[in-house]
């Protein structure tokens, strides 16, 4: 298809170089820089999916089934033992 754009003399004169430079037309260089832009966008648009990182254990300690209290006063405690 033919149409028409308006682009910016340098980037012009630097796209007319470079295609020159590399043995190819303006016109593959130019549908190059459109698709490489439609790709990274298509890709940028995916949702983003946190990854799994669940691991398997035996669940909560005995004290704290069912005391989310108990659990949340646990993780401000402190330790005088380092090495427990």
């Amino acid at each position: 298809m033919k149409t028409t754009i308006d682009i910016a003399d340098p980037l012009f004169d630097e796209a007319k170089r470079v295609a020159l430079r590399d043995g190819e037309t303006f016109r593959s260089l130019v549908e190059q820089g459109l698709r490489a832009v439609l790709s990274e966008r298509a890709l940028a648009k995916k949702p983003f999916k946190l990854k799994d990182c669940s691991f398997m254990g035996t669940g909560l300690q005995p004290e704290f089934e069912g005391r989310w209290d108990r659990l949340v006063e646990a993780s401000y405690e402190t330790d005088a033992d380092p090495n427990r």
